[in-house]
């Protein structure tokens, strides 16, 4: 949270509708050895898998896939010449199930003590998911399940709440971002603010990642800043409470020119009212236009996707989602958009799903201008589905159509006004970001004109 973090990884890229299952009690008949969990998990992963992946499933390449997967564990955990009876697939998704219970419980016994049925478990749900050849379709393990819940909501820490750069002109560190009603909010820290010391420590050449560990700390302590504001130093240093900080996924400030800037680093459980909430600030500061940063955003939840776009289009479609069956569920703006104002979305190659939803319904209803480089093009939507033991499997489910029907998979979305990406750029800083400085450019030109065609009022 000190460093504001925009570089996210795509692996996890996606709008997720997270479903939970609840396991049945009558569940495929239980192996002797396989614990109810694992069998359980193995019945639903599959169930889930051939019901409802986006395109249809074949039984016994689900087979074949598991069986690969294990034996390959087995050759690389030291089983020499592990072999596993081939699997024939049934009509009947029970008898499957109970084929690659069978086929778990050979691999314990194969592997005479080397591997934990559990795992055996685990290492045969990850070749089921990866039967369908889906870069999207995956097994998670619960750490990796939790990583990504952490990713997509936030986590929890003790800190100033304050967002951290480094001044290019002066090399001290400076408040990029000031965490709203968060403790240095309310000590009177403000955006802009170079922060020159840290408790008697001057942070001239002092690296973010060291500059972040000084300011966060367990709840409760204190830490002291010695502070300028435009240049003069304040009269006394300020000293703060540290508290719990939850993880933000929407930045905004005001530019010069009062064009309002938001970023959105994922599309999060909160990240609509944590954009209500920047989108009233701006407009309580008077902002004329506004930017919104979708770069480097690799998506999140398709409901949030659907309020972020809800923010700008009044009324009308946002996406239309497409399951295997044909069945198209159309997705309407939510009935809570600002007053209209100028609009640019920035946006690039690492611009995926939920963003490029947004993207989409927000350039097929003409209320902004897309600006930057061509967007990954992810046009399909998975499914979690949690499993008991924490873990839990993420399945395609269906593609997603922008209001005038485009499918952008594979294709991306193409800015109207497309500007390449300078070399090393700082996001958020005009001086260091030609695609932010030439929104800046666009927005003034845009408002110069709205006043001339007014007459110049």
């Amino acid at each position: 949270m000190e460093t504001m973090k925009r570089f996210f990884s795509i692996l996890w890229a996606g709008a997720f509708g997270a479903v939970l299952i609840e396991l049945s009690a009558a569940s495929a008949a239980q192996p002797p050895h396989l614990s109810a969990v694992d069998a359980g998990e193995v019945a639903t992963s599959y169930g889930y898998l051939t019901d409802n992946f986006y395109k249809k499933v074949d039984p016994q390449i689900v087979l074949d896939s598991v069986r690969t997967a294990l034996v390959s564990a087995m050759h690389t955990g030291g089983v020499k010449h592990a072999d596993l009876p081939v699997m024939h697939a049934s009509l009947t998704a029970s008898t499957n199930v109970r084929e690659i219970d069978r086929e778990i419980e050979s691999a314990d016994a194969e592997s005479k003590g080397k591997f934990k049925l559990h795992d055996l478990t685990y290492v045969a749900l990850d070749g089921m998911m990866k039967s369908v050849n889906d870069r999207y379709t995956v097994f998670m393990t619960p750490k990796e399940f939790a990583g990504l819940n952490q990713g997509l909501d936030g986590g929890d820490f003790g800190g100033t709440g304050i967002v951290i750069q480094v001044d290019d002109k002066s090399k001290y560190i400076s408040v990029e971002n000031v965490v709203p009603d968060g403790p240095a909010d309310k000590a009177g820290i403000e955006q802009d603010d170079l922060i020159t010391a840290i408790d008697g420590t001057s942070t001239k050449g002092m690296s973010l990642s060291s500059a972040s560990g000084k300011l966060r700390g367990k709840e409760g302590t204190r830490v002291t800043l010695t502070l300028q504001r435009d240049g003069n130093a304040l009269p006394s240093p300020v000293t703060i409470t540290r508290a719990k900080i939850h993880q933000l996924s929407v930045y905004e400030k005001m530019l010069s020119g009062k064009i309002g800037y938001i970023a959105l680093t994922v599309f999060g459980k909160e990240t609509g009212s944590e954009l209500s909430a920047a989108l009233d600030r701006l407009q309580k500061q008077g902002a004329r236009a506004l930017i919104l940063d979708l770069r480097d955003n690799g998506g999140g939840y398709l409901e949030a996707a659907v309020a972020v776009s809800s923010k700008f289009i009044p009324s009308g479609p946002i996406v239309s989602v497409e399951s295997r069956a044909s069945n198209i569920t159309t997705l309407d703006a939510d009935d809570t958009a600002i007053n209209p104002i100028p609009l640019v979305v920035l946006v690039n190659g690492y611009t995926a799903s939920a963003s490029e939803i947004t993207s989409g319904a927000i350039q097929d209803s003409a209320v902004g201008t897309i600006m930057g480089t061509k967007t990954f093009g992810k046009g399909v939507v998975q499914t979690i589905i949690p499993l008991p033991d924490g873990s839990a499997i993420k399945i395609t489910t269906a593609r997603y159509l922008t209001p005038r029907n485009r499918d952008i998979n594979h294709l991306g979305i193409t800015p109207d006004v497309v500007v390449g990406e300078n070399k090393h750029p700082q996001f958020g800083q005009p001086a260091k970001d030609d695609q932010l400085a030439r929104a800046i450019q666009y927005l003034d030109d845009k408002l110069a004109h709205e006043i001339q065609e007014d007459g110049g009022s």
